[in-house]
């Protein structure tokens, strides 16, 4: 599969391509909410989840205090700018 370049908004995307871009970045897609991905890395941890408009990202016990970080991207975003963004961590 060839995705669109990465400077391509996702929302030109489909989904099959984010799906597999996901993959691709390391992402598991729960079997049972197939919109909601995990993604673990050595040094953090997150949930990703395929709104209708945005990326909404939580990661993982992230914050100062314990709690978790959330993160919303929109689709109008590139692929290159949500993936510096998202997989750099929190």
């Amino acid at each position: 599969m060839t995705l669109p370049p990465a400077d391509t908004p996702l929302y030109n995307h489909p989904l099959p391509d984010i799906e597999q871009w996901l993959v691709s970045k390391g992402c598991q897609q729960d079997s049972a909410e197939l919109h909601r991905w995990h993604l673990q890395r050595t040094e953090w941890e997150a949930d990703l989840a395929l709104d209708v408009d945005s990326i909404v990202i939580r990661y993982l016990e992230a914050g100062l205090d314990g709690q978790d970080l959330q993160r919303i991207f929109k689709y109008s975003l590139s692929r290159k700018d949500l993936e510096e963004a998202i997989f750099s961590g929190p």
